[in-house]
């Protein structure tokens, strides 16, 4: 389909914690030959959440 000139690629792994999608980076070597990496979201257990901060610019 396309003659190979469309890909989608997906960034966000598990978009907003709730998609289930891994995200892909599509890196080409040279214009034939690409490489695809895929990454999956973090576990929860692992997951991070800092703290929300108010911009003092806005106080």
């Amino acid at each position: 389909m396309f003659e190979d000139k469309l890909v989608t690629v997906w960034s966000a792994p598990n978009y907003c914690y709730r998609c289930g999608n891994v995200a892909a980076i599509l890196s080409f070597q040279t214009p034939k030959e690409r490489v695809t990496k895929i990454f999956v979201a973090v576990p929860e257990t692992d997951r991070v959440i800092p703290p929300q901060n108010t911009t003092p610019y806005f106080l």
